[in-house]
């Protein structure tokens, strides 16, 4: 997942409480270039700088983090669109563990919040509260698909 803000700020971030000079030296390139790619500009002549794809490799490297990710945010790669649609059988799925929910919910005897019953709108916001849960799950399982029944594009 991308880290929204510039490359810039995600190098900061990653980089944490250690010094410049030590990032450069674990990275393999010169602190002022790193404070450089940080910056986004050349202090001296004021022009923006995009940092190589082999400058990028090696920060992946040095920090264990995504090449992928580093390149996107350097604008070398566009951020790929997931599909996370669901299909009918998703949505029959979720409204059959729905159902069984709600019916789990309204058989319970004692179901209680803090020692107090649950109120009829507070079950109802528990049960919204799966619904987003069930096809937030859904969406997220949809990106393990093992690769021989992907559909190919």
């Amino acid at each position: 997942m991308i880290i929204l803000g510039t490359l810039g700020d995600y190098l900061k971030k990653l980089r944490g409480k250690e010094s410049l000079r030590d990032a450069s030296k674990r990275i393999g390139i010169s602190h002022t270039y790193l404070d450089t790619i940080e910056k986004g500009f050349d202090k001296r002549s004021g022009k923006p700088v995009k940092p190589t794809p082999e400058t990028l490799k090696l920060i992946a490297e040095a920090y264990n983090t995504s090449y992928e990710e580093l390149m996107i945010l350097a604008g070398y790669l566009e951020e790929k669109e997931e599909k996370k649609e669901l299909s009918d059988k998703d949505e029959k799925d979720i409204a059959k563990r729905l159902q069984k929910f709600k019916e789990e919910i309204e058989n319970s005897d004692g179901l209680a919040f803090s020692g107090e019953p649950l109120s009829e709108e507070a079950k109802e916001s528990l049960i919204e509260s799966m619904e987003y849960i069930f096809r937030q799950t859904q969406k997220i399982n949809k990106k393990y698909i093992p690769k021989k029944y992907r559909d190919e594009e």
